[in-house]
């Protein structure tokens, strides 16, 4: 297994160390629904998304899926697929994968709340590509598409938050 830590808005990598952006509330011990904040704690890496009609398919140590323009993420709480990728329409509330800017073009899915999912306690917490300003993300991990997908081809499976 070979994991990266995530420590004050910095990624390392054996030598390698990278600026990423984190959850516009920081890091949070007690991740909630909707609170901003990215989880402390180990994150496995479980599969990799990504936009084949926009980048090449990534290098990565898990499963690599293309996103189809259908694919959301349910992010309802009060919903039975809570916390689970979906096919749109969906009854219940929902982030789009297919997203106009470049943010999901590739998109690590990191293991949170999903082995059980506990409804409340977040939802897709990816690691994906950067604003070019590295704003602030919803509490997700985000790097330059370069940086990711080096790192993803550098086969990590775990992302070490603290």
């Amino acid at each position: 297994m070979i994991t990266a830590s995530v420590a004050g808005g910095l990624l390392r990598l054996e030598s390698l160390t990278l600026r990423v952006a984190i959850g516009r509330a920081g890091l949070v011990a007690h991740k909630q629904e909707g609170d901003g904040g990215t989880p402390r704690g180990a994150l496995p890496l479980r599969r990799v998304l990504y936009r084949a009609d926009r980048v090449p398919r990534p290098r990565a140590a898990v499963p690599i899926e293309p996103i189809a323009p259908d694919d959301g993420w349910c992010d309802d709480p009060t919903h039975g697929d809570y916390n689970r990728q979906v096919r749109l329409p969906h009854d219940g509330r929902c982030e789009e994968l297919w997203r106009r800017d470049a943010l999901y073009d590739v998109v690590g899915v990191l293991g949170w709340n999903d082995d059980p999912v506990q409804r409340g306690h977040g939802s897709a917490i990816f690691i994906h590509v950067a604003r070019a300003d590295l704003a602030p993300t919803e509490g997700c991990l985000a790097l330059s598409y370069g940086d990711l997908v080096d790192v993803l081809a550098a086969g990590v499976t775990c992302f070490d938050i603290t």
